[in-house]
């Protein structure tokens, strides 16, 4: 079977249509997503991809296709937060490569989704591990801003992008420090600066009756309006442009999500500290590994985190306080913390459940602090689900819920455990990939035609 014909069969899969099928799934082992242990001998029910019944006791309504679940896991799909899924096919052909835009003359404005493809492989095979829905994270280039991110489902269609300008993510710390000409102090001032430019651009837009730069919850494009009077047309000393400018109204108004990757005790504060001046940002840490030192003050502030979960070497002068027990120490003290791969080996999107289950283990080291089965599990399902602004829809199996149902062998959070049937929105997916591909050819790759030096 050539390489093209496996290539065209693929595309075609994602040009079909597909409908939701109603079904009920009896007898496993049912782990919900938000935060519970799991029940045994459980029933869950989905109607029109959407979740009705799940629990121990739930009957089968009449008529509906029953699956036997005895001695399989069913569990809410994995959400992996900061992820390129879609922007890479091969990461060191840069050509294939979206993630970030060193040259380009936007920063904030930089928008990932039209660059989402949803036939790359890793989203093929990031599904057959498990995950429904992502946030893509564009990477920094030449800016403290790396772009503006996406919210997606893993579906094996070509709509993938669910929301557009879900969050703006910003470099501080060291690399921001890097990228703003060698200084943290350098870095602040370009956040703040940028933050006030954006302030005032939105507010004379209102005045003159242009508040359209962008809406943020269907993405549409709409342009601005070009008859600006008075200070929207820039004074000349601004250092961004008004494209970017525009990009960042939405965070200054906390109408979209400021998402800020830093690492250091001091400077999880100095970024909290920003929301004195710019009350109306919706801010979420991404990295903290030294969070812990100083989980009261997130937890106080309700600012969200996601982070590494075992990130315990100090790879850098801002992570010298790190420790396997941060995530543990942060959810103690009330820190809302998802898990995501970055920042630790393993990290891609397939291998959370095996970092979640760390976090279990971790739990039964003597003087180390990690997370009960349920806590790990929420943190890969419903916690970032929540922390991206998809609320209780995702991420859980409750009543109402998006249909996004995982049927595992065995515990999802074992090593020796996998997929064996994954549905988004109540729809069956393929989990075959270019990998599955691979390991089927050679398993059976008849040796009979090997020259005589492989055959001893």
């Amino acid at each position: 079977m050539s390489a093209r014909f496996l290539i065209g069969a693929a595309l075609l899969a994602l040009a079909a249509p597909a409908t939701a099928q109603d079904m009920a799934i009896t007898g496993a082992t049912l782990a919900t997503g938000d935060g519970s242990d799991p029940v045994e001998n459980a029933t869950l029910v989905v109607r029109g991809g959407r979740v009705v019944a799940a629990g121990a006791g739930v009957a089968v309504p009449a008529g509906m296709q029953a699956i036997d679940g005895r001695g399989m896991w069913v569990t809410p799909g994995i959400f992996a937060s900061i992820t390129n899924l879609g922007l890479v096919d091969v990461d060191a052909v840069s050509d294939s490569n979206d993630v970030d835009a060193d040259d380009s003359p936007f920063s904030a404005a930089l928008d990932v989704a039209p660059a989402i493809n949803p036939a790359a492989q890793d989203m093929a095979i990031s599904r057959a591990g498990g995950v429904t829905r992502a946030t893509v994270t564009p990477g920094a280039g030449s800016s403290i801003f790396a772009g503006q991110g996406a919210v997606i489902d893993l579906g094996a269609d070509f709509d993938a992008v669910t929301r557009r300008r879900a969050f703006q993510y910003v470099e501080m710390g060291e690399r921001g420090a890097r990228l703003a000409g060698g200084s943290r102090t350098s870095a602040h001032a370009l956040l703040r600066n940028a933050l006030r430019e954006a302030g005032t651009y939105g507010e004379d837009a209102q005045l003159t009756g242009s508040t359209r730069n962008a809406d943020v919850n269907t993405g549409d494009d709409v342009p601005l309006d070009p008859r600006l009077t008075g200070r929207a047309e820039r004074d000349g000393d601004v250092l961004l442009t008004r494209f970017d400018a525009a990009a960042l109204v939405p965070v200054v108004t906390g109408r979209q999500k400021l998402y800020v990757h830093v690492e250091r005790a001091v400077d999880i504060l100095s970024v909290l500290a920003l929301r004195e001046e710019f009350p109306r940002l919706d801010m979420v840490l991404i990295g903290a590994t030294e969070g812990w030192m100083v989980a009261d003050r997130i937890a106080a502030s309700g600012v969200p985190v996601i982070a590494a979960a075992l990130n315990d070497l100090p790879v850098s002068f801002e992570q010298l306080a790190a420790t396997q027990s941060n995530v543990g120490r942060m959810v103690d003290a009330g820190v809302t913390v998802a898990i995501a791969g970055y920042g630790s080996s393993g990290d891609h999107p397939r291998g959370l459940p095996q970092q979640a289950g760390n976090m279990v283990a971790l739990s039964r080291i003597p003087g180390a602090t990690g997370l009960t089965w349920g806590e790990a599990f929420a943190a890969i399902t419903s916690v970032p689900a929540r922390i991206a602004g998809l609320g209780a829809g995702a991420g859980t199996l409750a009543a109402g819920a998006r249909g996004d149902v995982v049927v595992w062998d065995g515990d999802p959070l074992e090593l020796s455990s996998a997929p064996v049937r994954v549905f988004i929105d109540g729809i069956e997916q393929p989990l075959d990939n270019h990998q599955t591909r691979l390991r089927d050819r050679y398993r059976t790759l008849d040796e009979s035609q090997l020259p005589p030096a492989y055959r001893h």
